[in-house]
This record gives structure tokens, sequence and C-alpha cells, in this order.
């Protein structure tokens, strides 16, 4: 994560997902955006029933369906107003069916607050990231207090719409074993679709895991890191990413945004944590979008390699991604969600 310099300029649009799937809720090719007002079009196969849940699986609304094109504002009302993304699944006879449909309000960032920081090593500065908007991070920080007070006035998020896609993990081939990431859009929605979009692409074919830290400050396993195309730590896709106000906690399995001193340059190199007791120090300070829901073996077999370079991390021999490809989640059920948590750390490894 320090040692990622990439400072490619930033840019607006991702590149739309071009694999197409026959599923039983899909947006229609014409309409993966909606205005605040407008229809929130999708198209569903049969006759079903459409439960909007939140990121707990927790049932925010319910409305039956008939096949074809669907206005999914006008079935669920409240959809109009949801503060983050919700997923939306379609059930056949009492049965849920297919990946879910995610809607994403689409929402300004709050403001970004910052301060110059100092390291432990008492010398290297660095941005500390100590709140957005109007809410501090550690309201109970008298530096960040005092900070504040400098602070402009936020004004409301504006709505500009609403984004249609269908939920996906991500899947990595490893030279290790397979990993498989499930997306938290409810998170980090612009994060989790760049690095869905980039894996779709190919971008990540044949990358490395570049970066391997199982020591920490504290002792314990730090994280694993890829994704840069060159394999230095330096490499980008060629645009930035605006930080996102993610909560998602740093743990073992979380998938993660690597970067450089700058809060929005990330691009496309990822990390993933290996310790709770290592990572939650870059709570806040990095965004986190995803969780592993496979590969634990894949994870802990990459910390294990031998680190050519103790400073760098960089392995003796690299762990590659052979192929990354993107496929449909599976089914969420009403009330509990996804079925597949997010993997734990072995307890033989611990």
């Amino acid at each position: 994560m320090y040692g990622t310099r990439h400072t490619a300029a930033m840019i607006g649009a991702l590149l739309p997902l071009v694999a197409v799937f026959a599923l039983q809720l899909e947006p229609l090719p014409d309409a993966a955006f909606a205005r605040p007002t407008g229809q929130i079009r999708a198209r569903a196969a049969s006759a079903c029933e459409l439960v909007m849940m939140d990121a707990d699986g927790r049932v925010l609304a319910r409305a039956a369906a008939p096949a074809g094109e669907l206005d999914l504002a006008a079935l669920l009302p409240t959809l109009r107003d949801i503060p983050s993304a919700v997923r939306v699944q379609a059930v056949v006879a009492g049965v849920p069916t297919d990946a879910p449909l995610l809607v994403v309000p689409l929402l300004g960032r709050p403001t970004i607050r910052t301060i110059q920081d100092v390291r432990p090593d008492g010398k290297t500065k660095f941005t500390r990231v100590i709140g957005w908007g109007d809410q501090l991070l550690e309201p109970a920080n008298a530096v960040h207090v005092e900070a504040k007070r400098t602070w402009s006035k936020e004004e409301p998020a504006p709505r500009s719409g609403f984004r249609v896609a269908i939920d996906m993990d991500v899947l990595f081939d490893t030279s290790a074993g397979a990993m498989r990431f499930a997306m938290r859009p409810d998170m980090a929605p612009n994060t989790a679709r760049n690095f869905v979009e980039l894996a779709a692409s190919g971008f990540y074919d044949g990358t490395i895991i570049h970066r391997v830290v199982p020591k920490g400050r504290g002792g314990t396993p730090f994280v694993i890191q890829g994704g840069d195309p060159i394999g230095t730590g330096d490499g980008g896709p060629g645009y930035d990413i605006a930080l996102e106000p993610s909560t998602l906690a740093h743990d073992f399995g979380v998938l993660s945004m690597a970067r450089n001193d700058w809060p929005d340059s990330a691009g496309s190199q990822w990390f993933v944590g290996l310790t709770r007791a290592e990572t939650a120090r870059l709570d806040g300070q990095y965004c986190a979008f995803g969780e592993a829901i496979e590969g634990a073996e894949a994870i802990i077999a990459t910390e294990r390699g031998a680190i050519a370079d103790t400073e760098t991390g960089r392995p003796v021999s690299p762990v590659s991604v052979k192929r990354a490809t993107v496929s449909p989640a599976a089914a969420w059920v009403p009330g509990t969600g996804r079925a597949a948590r997010r993997v734990v750390r072995p307890e033989a490894s611990k």
C-alpha cells in the first residue's frame, strides 16, 4: 500500500461489462442508469416476487412482478429513497432464483477531511483522513476536534439517479489456489464497480501478488497485495479513483484498495487483510470494498511464501493471478442475505 506510487490522471467513466447472462432478473441493456424520478427498468424472465434487501439481508420491501419489462421504482416505491446500494432478489415459487440486481443511488461524495500527520517513526509525514462531511472518524481526538473548527459547512449530497447492475463476484485463479470475492457496493459502490470491470476486461490476468507482509508492526500477518500490471508496485490502470467513505472493517479476507499518500490515488492495486490486529489501523484510511468468500487456504499459502526483500515485501516466487473472471453472485435469501460468509483465518495458521 505505501509502495504504490501511480499518479495517472483521474477519469470519470468506467468501461461497461460486456458479458451477457440469462438470469431471472436483469437490467435492460439500455437502462443501466435511471434519472432520480424516472423509471428504474429491468426484465423478469417469469412472474416472480421481488424482494429488496439491505447489505445484511434485511427485507426492506416486497412486490409481486409479472414476466417482462418492469419499472422497479413503481413496484418498490421506497427504492427511490435508499441511502446506499440495495439488492433486489427475484423469488420464483418461493425459491430465490439467480443473482440479485444491485440498485445503487448516484450520490455525491461527502467532503473528505484530512490533516498532515506523522508515522510512528516520528519522521515520515503523511496525509491522514480524519472525517467525511461534518463527521469526524474519531470524535474524541482533541487534535481532530480542533481541526474541525476550520471546516466549511457541508452541503447535502445531490442525488443524480440510480445505477442498475447484476450483482457480481470476482474469481481469481491463482498459482496458490482459487480466491472468490463478493463485492460490498453498500460500502464503496464505485470502487467495487471498478474492480469488477477491471477483472472482466482481463486487466488482472497474469498479474502477480508483488507484496506480502507476513509480519506487521505488531509481529503478526498484515497484507498480501497485487493488481499492478507491471508487478513493481508502481503501476496502475491509467487513472485514479476517489476514496470512498467505507466503514467496512479491515480483517482477514477483507479486500481493499492500495494507494499512495494522497487519498484519491487508488487505481487497480488491491490488498487482502491477514489479521485484524494488524489491519485495524487501515480503517477509514483505505477503502475496503469486498470480502473473500472462498480461498482462505490460497491466502494463507500466499502469506507463507518466502520473502526476498523484507523492506518491500517482495516474494522470492510471487504468486500469480493466472486469470480473473466475473460471474453472477449466488441468490440472496430474504432475511439472511448471502449464504457464503467471509472466510475466517484457519486456526492452524494463527
